[in-house]
């Protein structure tokens, strides 16, 4: 495999990836496309195959798993398979695209240590875990035993920060989104739009 740049954005869910990637992908300049995840777990309401994720059965992810078609995979939660497939990746790059990804933590670290020199993995710091409650409270998608759940799991994750090449603190929306643009555009050698 090879072609342009990856970016990873991992953070705990309700830290603001997701709003800071979808930012990055309208800034035409830093030439991004937005690597759709595998999944095993239920689609929700609004979701759509191939744009959110490419959800599967749990066989079938299992059976991906067997043919060593991911480029890295985990079991988020029990009997929820998230991965990133190879051919997405090819996929991208033959485009002429730099990937984009938004990705858990475990994850983005796979993708950084197989592509050490082509990859910028970012960690998305939430202003308290109390914070990331209430936001994940607001999205009204899951029940509170998943919240709390995911909660649970943000502790761990915040741990890894370290791990990452940057770490970017979303306490202030704006001033996070600039970060992270400038990182990114130095890293793929875009000219910042004014």
């Amino acid at each position: 495999m090879k072609g342009g740049k990856l970016i990873i954005f991992s953070a705990p869910s309700g830290s603001g990836k997701t709003t800071i990637v979808r930012h990055l992908l309208k800034q035409e300049e830093l030439n991004l496309a937005f690597s759709v995840s595998a999944t095993s777990r239920p689609r929700r309401a609004k979701e759509k195959q191939g744009e959110h994720y490419y959800f599967m059965s749990i066989s079938a992810f299992k059976n991906h798993i067997k043919q060593d078609d991911f480029l890295e995979w985990e079991e988020v939660y029990r009997d929820n398979f998230y991965g990133t497939l190879k051919t997405e990746i090819e996929r991208l790059w033959s485009e002429g695209k730099n990937v984009i990804f938004d990705i858990d933590v475990a994850g983005g670290l796979r993708i950084k240590r197989k592509f050490p020199d082509k990859t910028l993995a970012v960690f998305v710091k939430p202003p308290s875990v109390d914070e990331l409650k209430i936001r994940l409270k607001k999205r009204s998608t899951e029940s509170e035993d998943k919240i709390n759940m995911r909660i649970a799991k943000a502790s761990v994750e915040l741990a890894t920060a370290p791990q990452f090449d940057k770490v970017i603190k979303n306490y202030d929306l704006d001033t996070a989104l600039d970060e992270a643009h400038t990182l990114v555009a130095e890293f793929v050698g875009a000219k910042r739009k004014e």
